[in-house]
């Protein structure tokens, strides 16, 4: 299979998603979509959960130490934290979704940029920061098949249609989001030898299920965490499993 189907599938999945989604909304009260919206927050943090619980991995333990693993989720969180406030990823983002609100949509309403660029953040961070991202387009460039971008196009193709019911077409523009990330990801999996280590995958796992975290706890409106800005802990985490395993 040629490598990159994967987020094609997954990139023509949200927009078709998005596309449902603003038909449908449309006829929805602000209420219902209200309710969608706090459903996709809940299965999140279910999401999140399950992800987090990486941080038990066996593999983890065994490379680091069975006191370690909590310890790197919470480094990379901090380093990663650190890195992408001074980058200001969250502004930027942000001023992303705001650029392509005044090219994609002639509305000048506040109130709508807003939806907008929510939409595209939220949607963007979501599409993004799962572990069938990272090991999904990095299997895919290295040629073992795209299954597990399959999988992830039909779920973020759900998903989108229910985050374009109540934000409008910022969830459609985060498909650029996806294109670019699963695309650069699997640009690397072409250059790699080999799959990342289960260990330093299981970090990679525990810390982007806190970010989902985050995320929920935005959709869910309890706080705005600024979540792009914690994105560098997924780099930081495979570098501190490896120190640490140095070290050991």
């Amino acid at each position: 299979m040629i490598p990159g189907v994967g987020t094609a599938v997954n990139v023509a999945t949200v927009l078709v998603g998005a596309l449902l989604g603003r038909l449908l909304g449309n006829r929805l009260p602000v209420r219902t979509r209200d309710l969608v919206t706090d459903a996709l927050g809940l299965v999140t943090l279910l999401i999140a959960a399950t992800s987090a619980l990486a941080v038990l991995d066996a593999d983890l333990a065994a490379k680091v130490g069975d006191s370690a693993p909590m310890l790197i989720v919470l480094g990379s969180l901090l380093l990663g934290g650190i890195l992408g406030s001074l980058l200001r990823l969250e502004d930027r983002v942000e001023s992303l979704g705001r650029w392509l609100q005044r090219r994609l949509s002639a509305t000048s309403d506040s109130v709508e940029r807003q939806r907008f660029v929510e939409g595209f953040v939220v949607s963007s961070l979501i599409f993004c920061t799962g572990p069938l991202t990272i090991l999904g387009s990095l299997n895919d460039g290295l040629g073992n098949g795209a299954d597990q971008l399959f999988l992830k196009a039909a779920l973020d193709g759900f998903a989108a249609i229910a985050f374009a019911a109540s934000f409008g077409w910022g969830v459609a523009a985060s498909a650029l989001t996806v294109l670019v990330v699963q695309g650069s990801l699997t640009l690397l999996g072409l250059g790699l030898g080999d799959v990342l280590p289960e260990a330093e995958l299981a970090a990679i796992t525990a810390t982007g299920g806190l970010l989902l975290v985050g995320v929920a706890l935005r959709l869910l409106n309890i706080r705005q965490i600024p979540v792009a800005d914690l994105l560098p802990a997924l780099l930081v985490a495979p570098g501190l499993v490896w120190a640490v395993a140095q070290l050991a």
